[in-house]
């Protein structure tokens, strides 16, 4: 009777070891819920469009490392209106159930984005936006960022024009939240050297009639300018500096973002053009290669910065699944290992900050025959300070 009793035991913890397994199993063939809020439509929408790209191409790529797991995108055009964010938020992850939402481009809509998924069931992974807040004062353990605070690629530049023997500088920018925090970033580096702001103009968001403010910078006359400007802005301006006899007078720096996907427009505008950031089309890196061909022959088109941050955002889902064994039921276990990973991305290896910020290499790019071309690298595995997180 003892050893049947025994047989008995045995027999039963099998069948409940083997009952788990086919739980884990079924649990495991549930797809993982995706929300993607980019703006897919609008003055953004190419941007969305590329972050969504390197997202999915990510997934595929490594779909060996989620176990077993299915990706279920469910796509959200947010039109970058800061307005429509609660609303898109709220419904990913109330009547989505969205694991993870990837999301945006633009930091108002971050910002709106925040306030509903702070501390909440779900991963929110940002793929652009830059307000330092998202990993400042709002940082939450939920709430990761695979691209850059607006500090990041600008604080490198203040030292840069040291080191270029500029001491009298004019800085400039359309007029909101993210022009204002890339010149404070490049403010802090260059007065901390002893530099000086001769002059700040903010321009009113959209304005791209820079005339009037170019005259006014060519009769200040200041060793260098340094800009934070993007897209169609960005075209105009350096358009306008060269028009306006500006250009090989005065030197113009700038957040990368003055110089990325906008060269072929620019032209020879462009030429000598010096910026930071943390990517450069030209990487010489074998990740960077591989990445470039693989996105050209899938989607018909060069990469960019954003393509590389959403391919990032899906690089890091990858990743923890992968640590996890597909088994994502445990968010605190889920941010733990998204926290402890390193990522090999295009841009170079990228870990991750207390703030969950991404640390990572800050590059010195210079337009030379319409590519950004990288000459240094000022600042090395940059963090952002964090400034507010409580984490």
């Amino acid at each position: 009777m003892e050893n049947y009793n025994k047989f008995m035991r045995t027999l039963l913890a099998g069948t409940v070891v083997a009952t788990l397994s086919a739980q884990a199993l079924a649990d495991n063939a549930e797809p993982i819920k995706v929300g993607v809020m980019l703006p897919f439509s609008g003055i953004y929408a190419a941007l969305g469009d590329a972050g969504r790209n390197g997202l999915k191409m990510a997934l595929k790529e490594h779909a060996g490392e989620l176990h077993g797991r299915q990706i279920e995108f469910i796509e959200m055009d947010t039109e970058a209106k800061p307005e429509r964010a609660p609303e898109i938020a709220s419904s990913l992850l109330n009547q989505h159930h969205a694991n993870f939402i990837i999301g945006p481009v633009h930091s108002g809509v971050a910002m709106g984005m925040i306030k509903v998924l702070k501390d909440q069931d779900t991963i929110m992974i940002i793929p652009n936006a830059g307000a330092n807040a998202a990993t400042g004062p709002l940082c939450a353990p939920n709430i990761f960022r695979t691209s850059f605070s607006m500090w990041q690629p600008s604080y490198p530049m203040g030292q840069v024009a040291l080191d270029s023997a500029y001491k009298r500088v004019v800085t400039m920018s359309w007029n909101y939240g993210a022009g204002r925090e890339s010149l404070e970033g490049f403010e802090e580096a260059f007065k901390a050297g002893g530099g000086e702001i001769i002059k700040q103009i903010m321009v009113p968001f959209p304005k791209t009639e820079f005339q009037s403010y170019l005259s006014e910078i060519g009769s200040i006359n200041p060793d260098a300018v340094f800009v934070f400007f993007a897209g169609g802005g960005a075209v105009k301006f350096v358009k306008d500096y060269d028009a306006l006899g500006l250009k090989g007078k005065i030197p113009l720096l700038g957040s990368g973002f003055l110089t990325e996907g906008t060269t072929s427009a620019q032209g020879p505008s462009a030429e000598g053009i010096r910026t930071t950031l943390h990517y450069a089309d030209g990487l010489d890196n074998e990740v960077n290669t591989k990445f470039r061909q693989n996105y050209q022959q899938m989607f018909g088109k060069e990469a960019d910065i954003y393509a590389v941050q959403g391919y990032d955002a899906g690089l890091l889902i990858a990743k923890a699944v992968d640590q996890l064994g597909g088994d994502i039921s445990d968010q605190a276990a889920l941010i733990q290992a998204m926290e402890s990973t390193t990522l090999l991305s295009p841009r170079g290896e990228v870990s991750f900050s207390k703030a969950h910020n991404p640390i990572q290499n800050i590059y010195l790019r210079e337009v030379v025959d319409g590519a950004n071309k990288v000459i240094d690298v000022p600042a090395a595995k940059l963090e952002d300070p964090a400034r507010g997180c409580k984490l």
